[in-house]
């Protein structure tokens, strides 16, 4: 890995900000350079909401991502919004619970419905971001399973630790 550039986007209320974090923490474990931005509408809940994540074996020289490696959607209009700057060679991840219509790309796609996961194992949708980063960890090499074990670990809230660290390892079984 020489860079990678992730962007995890979604409504506010959905842990976009949160996964970011918890990602950008992971790779700093895994001794990588990092830098992790977040953006969110003026409305906390319900507004558009993004976090990007640059991993990097080298300097980082630009704190923005430019051109996305991996976008990770939450939602339909995440991918409507966001499809414009993922590479051509990217990769893909979708929330399909709450996206019914993928444009065209040649990017790898996967789609994992999270939210339907989410609520179905924990009757509670907002377990869907650790369910999509088990499945973005199980997809690519990007950070390793101990490093993200680690960060969910000193970020989650004790009293939603459990479930965070079940829904990450239930998003890594759900990838083939």
């Amino acid at each position: 890995m020489k860079k990678v550039e992730v962007r995890i986007s979604g409504l506010g209320g959905q842990g976009v900000v949160l996964a970011g974090q918890i990602l950008g923490r992971a790779a700093f474990y895994d001794e990588k350079n990092v830098v992790q931005t977040q953006s969110y509408g003026a409305e906390a809940r319900g507004g558009s909401a993004k976090s990007e994540v640059i991993i990097s074996d080298g300097r980082i020289g630009f704190p923005m991502v430019r051109k996305c490696d991996i976008l990770i959607a939450m939602n339909q209009e995440a991918v409507e919004e966001n499809i414009k700057d993922l590479k051509k060679t990217g990769i893909l991840l979708v929330d399909s619970t709450n996206v019914k219509n993928l444009p065209e790309t040649r990017a790898r796609t996967f789609k994992i419905p999270a939210t339907k996961m989410a609520e179905k194992a924990f009757s509670d949708r907002l377990y869907a971001n650790m369910l999509m980063l088990g499945a973005l960890t199980k997809i690519t090499d990007v950070v390793s399973e101990q490093s993200m074990d680690k960060a969910i670990m000193d970020v989650a809230p004790e009293e939603v630790l459990s479930a965070n660290l079940q829904a990450y390892k239930k998003g890594r079984e759900s990838v083939g």
